[in-house]
C-alpha cells in the first residue's frame, strides 16, 4: 500500500500509471522486429507471425493467450500475409497480399475464407487494418493502384469499393477507418492534404486550428469509441480533436519530427482530458492537453493494444496496461489527500493498530456527513486496482465504514466483491484474460463466459455461472452444451464412452437440448453416436428431424408413434414416401399400423389413387368394394359409373358380404332403368335414389314406369302407396286418386287420404274416404274434415273418454250446447261403467 503511487507520473488534472499485467516468456532472439503481431481489445489472444530460419525458411504463426501460454503453432504455407487482427469472436483473420481473408478459430482449425475482390490480386494489398464497428468485425485495404476497399461486416460481406484520392501515386502517408453516421469511412492523408472516404465521394477536409508549421500528415489514430482523432506531423506536432474534424480538443508539441511507428489514445471513459500514447523506438510519449508530457523508455520492441480505458503494451519480456488513473483513486491515494475516501482508510489503518486516531477520522467524516460517500469511493476504486492485497484493503476500509451506517445499501459492496472474485479468476497467468472492471462492465457477464468456453475453460466458466447465480439455461447449462458439443469431437474415445460421458455429465440440467448435441456429432461424421445421444432428447419432435437427416427413417417412424403427435408421424411418412419406392413404402406402413391408419385418413383426403393401392396390396377387398362404390358417385358418364360398380360388387363378393354385393347390384340395375327412362321419356333421373326416382316419377305422371319400378325392385307397398298418395295430392288428380283408392285395400289405411285430402284444402274429396277409415281412426278422420257430429257419434258409439274429452277442448259452450250435453252424459256414463 505504501508504493500504490510509485509509478504514477503527472499530466495536466489527472495521473497516468503503468501497471505490469504479466511476464512474457517468448524468449525471442530479435524481439517484435521481425513480427507480426496483432492481440485482440478486452484482454484477448495475440496472434504472432514470425519467420523461423534452420535448414529451411518456415513462418510460423502462434496464438497465445496474453500471459504468453502458447495455444498452437501453425505453419503457414499459404500467401504472403500483410496484417493479422481478430474479430469481435476471437477469430484470428490472415490478410494476404492478393487480398484473400483466411479465418482461423482460437485453436488453429480453419474456418472460412473470402476474397476482398478480384482486382486486389493484380494490383496486391499493400496495407490492411481490422477495425470493429456496431456492425461487427470489418477490414480495410489499400492496394498498390491506391485504391481502396471495405467490407464493414465479414460475417454478411459487402465489398464497397472507394473513390480515387485525387494525386494519391502508391501508398498514402498514413490513413484509419472511422465509424459516422451509423456508416464506415476511411480518413486518408497525402502529404499535407486530408480527404474523408466514403461510398460515394472523396471529400477534402481541414483540421480546424492545425499547426502552421505542419506541411505533411505522417500518423493517425482514431479512439477505441471512434468518437476523437488524433494526428501527428512532420513538424512533431500532435492534434487532437472530434473525429469528424469540427472540434480542436488541443495540440501539443513532442519535439520529435520523426514519424512514430504506432499511435493509441488514452481516454477513460468519462474522462475530460484528452490524451495520446505516441510510440517510436524504445520510446513512449505520452500528450494531453498542456505542453507537459511523460516519457516513458521501453527495454524491448512493443505494440500498442487500444483498449477502451487504457492501452496494453507488449513486448517481449512484459504486458503492461498504461491507463489514467481512476477519479476514485486519485482521491484515496493521492499524497494528503483529505478526500473522505482517503480518511475512511486511514480510519481502518488505525483501528487495526487499536489506535484512537481512528474515531478521530471517523468523527471529521460523519461531521461533513462524507461517510456514504467515503464508503462509496473505497468500493469504486477497489475495482479499479489490479492488486489483490489493495483490493482486500479497500474493501476491508470499506466494510469498515459501513458499519457505522444505518442505511446504506449493500448491493454496491457486494456486487463489486463479486465482480472482484471474477476478475482476479481470469486474470490469473494459467487464463491470460486482463480485464479491467470498467471493460468488464461493458462486456457482461455473458460475454465473458462466452470467451472463457471458446477457450475449453469451461471449469472455471461454470465456476463463475454458479458462483453468480446465473440462471441455468444462461449459464450452467449453456457451458456443458459447448463443453458436450466438443466431447463429441474427440475420435480417440469411443461412442458408448463419450454418450454415457455426456449423460452422466449434463443430468437433468435445465435448457439442455441432446438434439443440438447430436447433431454436432453427425456433423463430426458419429452417426452412431449421435443416435445414442438422441436417446436422452425427451422431445420426440427433436430427435426425429435429425433421425431424418440421418436417413434413419424407421427409427424415426417409431419415435414419431411414440410421441403421439399426429402431425411428426405425418411429417416422417411423408418423407417416406419421397425417399422410398412404393413397395418399400407400402411394406414399411404395413409394420407401423398407427402410421398406416393415419396415411389412409390422408389419403381419403387427398390421394384416393393411392388408397387403392393400399387395399389392393393388403388384399382388403371389403375396403376395395367401398372405395369403388364412392369412386362411382364421382363419374358423370353412365358407363363409368356402372362399371366402378360391378368392380364393387366383385370386391364384395370376394369378401363374402352378400348384403352389400347385392345393394350395389340393386343401385346397376336403377342407374340401367334411369338410363332407359332418359331415352324413351326424356326425364333425366340418372344419379337419383330410388325414393326419389320413385316420386319423381309419380309426380310427372309416368305412373306405369312408376309400377313398373315398385314390382321389379319389390318396393315396399306402405311406402309406395305414401308416395304415390302425395304426388297425386299435390297434382289435385282427385279423381286418379279415388280409382287408386278402390284399386285394392289400402296397406297404409284411409285415414292419409282424408288428411292429405284436407291439407290440399279439399274437405269434399275427404269425406269420402272417411267411411273407409278403421272404427279406431274414425273419431280422426271426422274431426279432420269438421265433422263434430260424426265425431260425437264415432266417439259415444266406442264409449272412448278420451275421445269424449278431445271433442269436448273443440266445442264452444254457446254454439254447440246440445252437443256438449250430450257428450257430458255420454262421459259419465263411461265413467260409471
Amino acid at each position: 500500500m505504501a508504493f500504490v503511487t510509485a509509478n504514477w507520473n503527472p499530466l495536466g488534472e489527472a495521473f497516468y500509471r503503468k501497471t505490469e499485467l504479466y511476464e512474457m516468456g517468448w524468449n525471442l532472439k530479435d524481439g517484435l522486429r521481425d513480427c507480426l503481431l496483432a492481440a485482440a481489445p478486452y484482454g484477448g489472444p495475440i496472434g504472432k507471425s514470425e519467420l523461423t530460419i534452420s535448414l529451411f525458411k518456415k513462418i510460423y504463426i502462434h496464438i497465445f493467450i496474453t500471459s504468453s501460454c502458447i495455444f498452437l503453432s501453425l505453419q503457414w504455407k499459404s500467401g504472403v500475409v500483410r496484417q493479422l487482427g481478430w474479430t469481435v469472436c476471437d477469430d484470428l483473420l490472415c490478410i494476404q497480399e492478393d487480398g484473400t481473408v483466411l479465418i482461423y478459430d482460437l485453436f488453429g482449425s480453419f474456418k472460412r475464407h473470402f476474397s476482398m475482390g478480384n482486382e486486389v490480386g493484380q494490383s496486391q494489398v499493400v496495407e490492411a487494418k481490422v477495425f470493429h464497428s456496431p456492425y461487427g468485425t470489418g477490414v480495410a485495404i489499400v492496394t498498390g493502384a491506391s485504391r481502396f476497399t471495405l467490407a464493414t461486416n465479414i460475417d454478411d460481406l459487402k465489398l464497397r469499393r472507394l473513390p480515387e484520392v485525387p494525386g494519391l501515386q502508391g501508398a498514402p502517408t498514413c490513413w484509419a477507418v472511422l465509424t459516422q453516421d451509423r456508416q464506415s469511412k476511411v480518413l486518408v492523408a497525402n502529404g499535407g492534404d486530408l480527404f474523408i472516404l466514403d461510398y460515394t465521394a472523396c471529400t477534402a477536409v481541414n483540421p480546424p486550428g492545425l499547426s502552421p508549421q505542419a506541411s505533411s500528415i505522417v500518423h493517425m489514430c482514431v479512439s477505441f469509441s471512434y468518437k476523437y482523432l488524433a494526428l501527428f506531423t512532420d513538424s512533431g506536432h500532435v492534434w487532437m480533436g472530434s473525429a469528424n474534424l469540427k472540434e480542436k480538443l488541443s495540440e501539443v508539441e513532442t519535439k520529435v519530427r520523426n514519424p512514430p511507428k504506432q499511435m493509441a489514445w488514452c481516454r477513460r471513459p468519462k474522462s475530460r482530458q484528452p490524451s495520446v500514447v505516441i510510440m517510436w523506438d524504445r520510446h513512449l510519449l505520452v500528450v494531453g492537453e498542456g505542453k507537459d508530457t511523460i516519457s516513458y523508455h521501453l527495454e524491448d520492441d512493443s505494440i500498442l493494444v487500444p483498449e477502451m480505458d487504457g492501452v496494453r503494451i507488449i513486448n517481449g519480456t512484459n504486458h503492461e496496461l498504461l491507463q489514467e488513473v481512476p477519479a476514485s483513486c486519485e482521491e484515496i491515494f493521492k499524497i494528503a489527500s483529505m478526500a473522505p475516501g482517503a480518511l475512511l482508510l486511514e480510519a481502518h489503518k488505525e483501528y487495526e493498530k487499536e489506535s484512537q486516531k481512528a474515531d478521530e477520522y471517523l468523527r471529521e467524516i460523519k461531521e461533513q456527513g462524507l461517510l456514504a460517500e467515503a464508503v462509496r469511493q473505497c468500493v469504486e476504486a477497489a475495482g479499479h486496482e489490479q492488486e489483490a492485497e489493495t483490493q482486500k484493503t479497500l474493501l476491508r476500509a470499506a466494510s469498515f465504514g459501513k458499519c457505522f451506517l444505518s442505511n446504506f445499501p449493500p448491493e454496491l459492496f457486494v456486487i463489486m466483491c463479486r465482480d472482484l472474485r471474477v476478475l482476479n479468476a481470469v486474470r490469473d497467468y494459467t487464463v491470460g484474460i486482463p480485464l479491467t472492471h470498467t471493460q468488464f462492465k461493458q462486456m457482461t457477464v455473458q460475454v465473458l463466459i462466452d470467451r472463457l468456453v471458446y477457450r475449453k475453460l469451461y471449469p472455471l466458466a461454470i465456476e463463475i455461472c454458479r458462483y453468480l447465480k446465473t440462471p441455468e439455461y444462461q449459464g450452467v447449462s449453456r457451458v456443458l452444451k459447448h463443453w458436450a458439443c466438443c466431447k463429441v469431437q474427440q475420435k480417440e474415445e469411443s461412442d458408448e464412452v463419450i454418450a454415457r460421458t455426456i449423460s452422466l455429465k449434463l443430468g437433468e440440467a435445465a435448457g439442455i437440448s441432446y438434439s443440438e448435441i447430436a447433431t454436432k456429432a453427425y456433423e463430426c461424421g458419429r452417426t452412431e453416436l449421435a443416435i445414442k445421444l438422441l436417446e436422452f432428447e425427451p422431445r420426440s419432435g427433436e430427435q426425429v428431424p435429425l433421425l431424418l437427416k440421418m436417413k434413419r427413417s424407421q427409427l424415426a417412424l417409431s419415435k414419431a408413434i411414440e410421441s403421439g403427435d399426429t402431425d411428426l408421424v405425418y411429417t416422417v411418412v411423408t418423407y417416406l414416401k419421397n425417399e422410398m419406392n412404393r413397395g418399400d413404402f407400402f411394406m414399411t406402413l404395413r409394420n407401423q399400423p398407427v402410421a398406416l391408419s393415419l396415411y389412409r385418413q390422408f389419403c381419403k383426403h387427398q390421394e384416393q389413387d393411392t388408397l387403392k393401392d393400399l387395399f389392393n396390396q393388403d388384399d382388403d377387398h371389403q375396403e376395395l368394394g367401398n372405395f369403388y362404390v364412392k369412386a362411382s358417385y364421382k363419374e358423370k358418364r353412365l358407363e363409368a359409373r356402372v362399371a366402378h360398380l360391378q368392380s364393387a360388387v366383385d370386391e364384395y363378393n370376394k369378401a363374402k358380404n352378400e348384403f352389400a354385393a347385392k345393394t350395389t347390384e340393386e343401385e346397376m340395375r336403377l342407374l340401367r332403368f334411369q338410363k332407359k327412362l332418359e331415352e324413351e321419356k326424356g326425364e333425366s333421373l340418372v344419379g337419383f335414389s330410388l325414393h326419389d326416382t320413385l316420386r319423381t316419377l309419380l309426380a310427372v305422371g309416368l305412373h306405369k314406369h312408376a309400377e313398373q319400378l315398385y314390382k321389379d325392385f319389390k318396393v315396399p307397398d306402405k311406402r309406395f302407396w305414401w308416395l304415390k298418395l302425395t304426388a297425386l295430392a299435390e297434382k289435385e288428380d282427385w279423381e286418379e286418386l279415388e280409382k287408386f283408392a278402390k284399386s285394392k285395400k289400402s296397406p297404409i289405411g284411409y285415414l292419409p287420404f282424408v288428411e292429405v285430402c284436407v291439407k290440399h284444402h279439399n274437405k269434399y274429396e275427404a269425406k269420402k274416404y272417411v267411411s273407409r277409415v278403421t272404427p279406431e281412426q274414425k273419431v280422426k278422420a271426422h274431426l279432420a274434415v269438421g265433422d263434430m257430429e260424426g265425431a260425437a257419434d264415432a266417439a259415444i258409439e266406442r264409449r272412448n273418454e278420451g275421445e269424449i274429452s278431445t271433442i269436448l277442448s273443440r266445442c264452444s259452450p254457446t254454439t254447440d250446447r246440445a252437443l256438449v250435453e250430450r257428450l257430458n252424459r255420454a262421459k259419465s256414463t263411461a265413467a260409471k261403467k
